[in-house]
């Protein structure tokens, strides 16, 4: 089984702060991290191939800088890494990104699976698995949480409010995965030192003849990003305690009253 793990190398959000004045992201000193949701989509991928045997290959689109997190999926468990690189896809939207990814995945060969985490935390669309799916004309199933595989049929239970679909499909498909699906592995000093000395792959508009520049980078992308912004901070509640309920429960009814919240009745 041939199974393909899109992953993104992200800013790490706790450490994002956003300038008051121009209302955009101050990356400087930001750490990169590799997408959360993307190493439970890894882990599952490296999962499978130990229960059913074949291969596991990433892929990422970013500047080069991306490799260290593609290195970092080889350290867990991926056979081998591909990177998507040329300023050509400079400010590529949802839509575009999928365009590439799938041109690659076409050059790359057919794979039986491809997972991607359920959405990128700078982002937070959960658009670019589907998208995929879509690109490549295969069945997609989203929000993951259980992924079986007997003979040439997945079986996916599909997280939901209300519980989980059990779906059934055959190869090739696309999933997305959710944080509870399992909980991705730590690498080992030694995985993590033959990572380090491993040549990660590259493709470029090169390396992609039948790629529509149309529809790629700034100019091929239909959305735009207007602003970033943070929502105001509400001022603090304030804590109702007195000695007793009826005596918190007067207060409330006071403080409620004087800021005509509430009315006096009788």
């Amino acid at each position: 089984m041939d199974i393909l793990v899109c992953i993104k190398q992200v800013p790490d959000t706790a450490e994002i702060k956003i300038d008051p004045v121009t209302n955009t992201l101050i990356r400087a000193g930001v750490p990169s991290i590799v997408n959360p949701f993307d190493k439970n989509a890894l882990e599952a991928a490296v999962q499978l191939k130990e229960a059913h045997g074949g291969s596991v290959t990433v892929i990422s689109m970013g500047p080069p800088q991306a490799k260290v997190a593609l290195k970092e999926c080889l350290s867990v468990g991926a056979d081998k890494a591909v990177l998507i690189s040329d300023r050509l896809f400079g400010g590529s939207d949802t839509f575009a990104t999928s365009y590439i990814l799938a041109s690659a995945i076409k050059k790359l060969g057919n794979f039986d699976l491809i997972l991607c985490g359920k959405q990128a935390i700078d982002g937070d669309t959960g658009q670019i698995g589907p998208e995929i799916a879509e690109h490549l004309g295969i069945t997609q199933v989203t929000f993951a949480a259980k992924i079986e595989v007997k003979d040439d049929t997945v079986i996916v239970n599909r997280e939901h409010d209300q519980g989980y679909e059990v779906i059934e499909t055959k190869f090739p498909v696309v999933c997305t995965v959710v944080k509870s699906i399992n909980e991705p592995r730590y690498a080992s000093i030694k995985s993590k030192m033959k990572s380090n000395r491993a040549v990660i792959d590259e493709l470029t508009v090169a390396d992609l003849p039948e790629l529509d520049q149309t529809k790629i980078g700034l100019k091929g992308s239909p959305t735009r990003v207007k602003k970033s912004f943070t929502p105001p901070r509400k001022e603090s509640g304030i804590r109702i305690q007195e000695e007793t309920g009826r005596e918190s429960a007067v207060k409330l009814y006071e403080i409620l009253l004087a800021a005509n919240l509430i009315k006096k009745v009788g």
